[in-house]
């Protein structure tokens, strides 16, 4: 599981059958700064994330048993939105 960040949200209405439905959020990882890492991703919402929130990432086949379609063509799904990050260094 990986933190992010949602900067935005992705229309198309033309997609994959196996992604009708999902509400499609654009998502950049972040550090425990909360300072933007890598690359912009797109990322299938199951929790209702918006905007602007911090959001907990599955990946691979972890994004596909969240979203509950395992032949569905994902990479990243958003499985919780984060109030609070407490760390101790």
């Amino acid at each position: 599981m990986q933190l992010a960040k949602v900067v935005g949200n992705v229309v198309s209405t033309s997609k994959d059958e196996r992604l009708v439905g999902f509400k499609l959020l654009l998502i950049r990882k972040i550090d425990e700064n909360e300072n933007y890492i890598g690359e912009l991703e797109i990322a299938v919402d199951t929790v209702g994330a918006g905007a602007g929130e911090v959001v907990i990432v599955v990946r691979s086949g972890g994004a596909r048993h969240a979203a509950g379609r395992e032949q569905a063509p994902l990479d990243a799904a958003i499985v919780g939105i984060v109030d609070t990050v407490e760390m101790e260094m």
